[in-house]
């Protein structure tokens, strides 16, 4: 059966199948006046001078990765707290290395797109958002009393040469993989008595302005997946999936167990094994497939991998 993707631009059913999209202009504007109403400095909005506050998290307990392990109960209370500090900071540090990639896939969307638009004015109002993030982010992470946690050699550089080679379509999947996972776990946190007020401060102002980031994303995605011929499709797919794949192995870095005074080889086994650590990620990551699967994203060797990744149940 032929899709509109496969279509030409002026036949019906793809003319029918865009009329449904939301007007592109009409989603910018609107996105840049909740920006206008809705966005933060950090620097004057969070006390970065208070101290931290004693007995209380850097990250909900239930979302450390080792959490209702045979290991986490073995562990004493100081050591489980050490532990969701030095987890906040690699995802810290994972969020400024997804951001950045995001910014790169953000500039290359804009660039042929006419400069005036709304739609070019929000993302560069995005851009200037995860700046600030990347910022925030990282003097947590300087505050926390750890080094930072990159992501291995190997991630690294395969994230090089999926961003070159990445469709339009592909980016706004990626921007979907890193924003809205990390999004779920911050809607829990920022809310959370136990936890640190600087940490609930920096997660209430990355949800507030990441929601504005995820719509776009989705009106875009949704946009592509219609019009996209089908090598580019095919290709998102692939894509999508090696990054759910790379996403996923580079959620907690694996140094901060031996940091924490662990053994890293019983800690990852643990964490592989864990049933709770895996409903905590396809749990986060459920709106996000649910979506891709339903603008078609979700298909063969991609569904394949996102299984894979352990985001996506079989």
């Amino acid at each position: 059966m032929t899709t509109a993707s496969e279509l030409g631009t002026d036949h019906p059913l793809l003319r029918d199948a865009l009329g449904r999209l939301k007007d592109r202009e009409e989603v910018a504007e609107r996105l840049l006046e909740a920006s206008r109403k809705h966005s933060f400095d950090p620097d004057v909005e969070l006390d970065w001078d208070a101290p931290f506050e004693e007995g209380k998290w850097f990250w909900p307990p239930e979302l450390v990765s080792l959490y209702d392990t045979p290991l986490w109960r073995r562990m004493s209370e100081e050591q489980r707290m050490d532990l969701a500090r030095l987890e906040a900071a690699s995802l810290a540090s994972l969020g400024i290395w997804f951001e950045i990639i995001l910014m790169q896939l953000l500039v290359r969307h804009i660039y042929d797109k006419p400069l005036t638009s709304s739609h070019v004015r929000y993302a560069l109002t995005e851009i200037a958002d995860e700046c600030r993030h990347s910022l925030m982010f990282g003097r947590l992470i300087n505050l926390g009393g750890s080094n930072p946690y990159p992501v291995s050699r190997f991630n690294h550089n395969l994230a090089r040469v999926l961003k070159t080679v990445s469709t339009t379509p592909g980016s706004f999947a990626c921007t979907l993989l890193g924003e809205e996972i990390l999004d779920w776990m911050q809607r829990l946190t920022f809310p959370d008595e136990r936890v640190q007020p600087l940490v609930r401060g920096i997660t209430r102002i990355h949800v507030v302005e990441e929601a504005r980031h995820v719509r776009y994303a989705r009106e875009e995605l949704r946009r592509q997946m219609v019009s996209a011929p089908r090598w580019e499709q095919a290709l998102t797919r692939l894509s999508a999936g090696e990054a759910a794949r790379v996403f996923s192995v580079a959620f907690v870095n694996p140094q901060v167990y031996t940091d924490a005074g662990l053994d890293r080889r019983e800690a990852l086994a643990q964490v592989r094994a864990s049933a709770h650590r895996r409903e905590v990620m396809q749990t986060g990551a459920r709106r996000l497939t649910d979506f891709l699967d339903e603008v078609g994203v979700l298909r063969g060797v991609g569904r394949r991998l996102w299984i894979s990744s352990g985001l996506l149940a079989p």
